[in-house]
């Protein structure tokens, strides 16, 4: 099967090859670590005993911000590195992480003044080197013209400043990580598991099991990164390795729902216990929340209690013609923050106050990365490039640049193809945006095999799942580029179908079947029954 081919041809390397480096976990950690080291030369491989970005990476708000909330804790030192973290990915991947407006209410009463809050807001931007669009007061009269959705009954004003968020979702972006490592060379493989570690005279013999088919096989390397997460310390618990650092958990969820307002920008809140709490721009959709809750272990789960948590906070502050409900959940996303403490770790009253840094620690050969979020991610891949050199693993490409979208002259090239061949013209009537610029942030270079694609057969640029933007030749590129294995790696990860369309719409869409033949052949029935139960698609008239 053609979905088959990349994923058992690097398994079958894993097996053969001796590596540099063994990265597990396929994170935005891991990937950023496989997408570094490859670009600069290392020999790189990467296991994920799921798919690629399937825990605490796909389940992020889709923002790449700076940490405005950590100013209260005064924590400037990671305010600063954040900022310019935010900023670089912005320069860096233009298409994909974009400037966007932050539109904050205050309440009257608040434990921080509005006038406290905006000149917060300025040290921020000051801080970020002005990179962005400056802040501004809003009055409640301005609240009430330009969001005339928010409640402003327990409002005195509020005020404005920038950040930036994730045009496609977040697995999305974690696997152009893991696609970009592959280009250089890395033999990457999802369910694959790392049973356990051991050193040997040469550095480290990694037995592993393919979770798909049974087969085991050994990875031999001279580093291993343990970059899993919030199972980073389990792992390091099995393979009999002491760390200075650890994890503690933090579960956050969100809500998706249709779009609430027709304005592109964060609309912005202190919930009731005091967090931040944001509705977020995703398309014609509205993604709310986040919640903020202690758990032990990384497996978590929607409560009513979370979901009533988010529909009371959100109905509170909005002006809506009738409040939300169960009913207008289009889908949820629900994971744990992976948040790095030391000695004891934190007591209950800092609980709010731990910030999502992160930390890498280097036990002889061994190096595992703590904490973090997608935001700082280009800085985990440069200081794991740095700590892999002194370990003696050359880098003969050390300088080169190993991320980012292509050059300007590729872009140009595509859009100019672009427009000669019509693409727009062929884009469906209900997509969110022309298909030209769709194409480019998802593809970058590979979009110009695409337009190659739709010039020969123009059915190629034909929507084929109803309810969603992809076309025929996205699936064909899925199934030939993407190491999709389970209907959810497309429908969650690879794309955001499956955040922005209800379930019983994707099942009984007819052109499901059809996809799924374009991305698992013969097995397209056995992949529909696994995702979706018993219940067979709708089939095609």
């Amino acid at each position: 099967m053609p979905y088959r081919k990349l994923r058992d041809t690097n398994i079958l390397r894993l097996a053969e090859q001796r590596f540099d480096v063994l990265v597990l976990g396929g994170g935005i950690n891991g990937a950023v670590s496989a997408a570094a080291l490859a670009g600069r030369g290392a020999k790189v491989a990467l296991i994920d005993r799921g798919d690629f970005a399937s825990v605490t990476s796909q389940q992020s708000s889709n923002l790449a911000w700076g940490g405005i909330k950590y100013l209260e804790t005064l924590e400037l030192g990671l305010v600063r590195k954040l900022c310019l973290a935010r900023n670089r990915l912005i320069r860096s991947f233009p298409s994909i992480v974009q400037e966007i407006r932050f539109y904050v209410s205050h309440e009257r009463g608040f434990r921080h003044g509005r006038w406290k809050l905006l000149l917060g807001a300025w040290l921020y931007w000051a801080i970020g080197s002005f990179f962005t669009r400056k802040p501004r007061l809003l009055s409640v009269r301005d609240i009430a013209v330009e969001e005339p959705i928010v409640n402003t009954a327990a409002l005195d004003g509020g005020f404005e400043y920038s950040d930036a968020y994730l045009h496609d979702n977040d697995a999305r972006f974690v696997w152009s990580f893991i696609r970009s490592a592959l280009d250089r060379g890395c033999a990457a493989a999802n369910y694959v598991e790392a049973v356990g570690s051991s050193r040997s005279e040469s550095g480290w013999v990694t037995r592993a099991r393919d979770v798909i088919s049974g087969r085991e096989v050994s990875i031999h390397s001279k580093l291993l990164i343990n970059a899993c997460g919030p199972y980073a310390d389990e792992v390091n618990a099995r393979d009999r390795v002491s760390t200075v650092h650890r994890h503690v958990f933090s579960k956050g969820i969100h809500i998706l729902v249709d779009r609430l307002t027709p304005n592109h920008r964060v609309l912005t809140f202190f919930a009731d216990d005091g967090r931040l709490f944001f509705v977020i721009p995703m398309g014609a959709k509205t993604c709310i929340g986040t919640t903020d809750t202690r758990v032990e272990r990384p497996e978590v789960e929607v409560t009513p209690e979370d979901r009533r948590f988010v529909l009371d906070n959100i109905n509170k502050r909005l002006r809506l013609q009738r409040p939300l409900g169960d009913r207008d959940i289009i889908a949820e996303r629900c994971g744990v923050r992976p948040l790095v403490v030391t000695g004891a770790g934190a007591g209950a009253r800092d609980w709010m106050q731990l910030s999502r840094k992160h930390a890498i620690e280097v036990e002889g050969d061994r190096i595992t990365i703590f904490g973090g979020k997608l935001t700082d991610c280009l800085n985990v891949g440069e200081e794991i490039c740095a700590i892999v050199r002194k370990l003696g693993v050359a880098l003969p490409y050390a300088d080169k640049v190993w991320c980012g979208e292509p050059p300007p002259a590729v872009r140009e090239e595509y859009f100019h193809q672009a427009r000669l061949m019509g693409l727009d013209a062929m884009t469906s009537p209900h997509s969110s945006e022309m298909l030209s610029t769709r194409l480019w942030r998802r593809y970058g270079a590979e979009a110009l095999g695409l337009l190659e694609a739709i010039r020969r057969d123009p059915r190629m640029a034909e929507v084929i799942i109803e309810t969603s933007e992809y076309i025929r030749c996205e699936l064909d590129e899925a199934a030939q580029r993407e190491m999709v294995v389970k209907l959810e790696d497309f429908l969650r990860r690879r794309s955001k179908i499956a955040l922005v369309v209800r379930r019983e719409e994707i099942r009984s869409a007819p052109g499901l079947r059809e996809a799924c033949r374009i991305l698992f052949g013969d097995d397209a029935d056995a992949k529909i029954r696994e995702y979706f139960g018993d219940q067979p698609a709708a089939r095609t008239a």
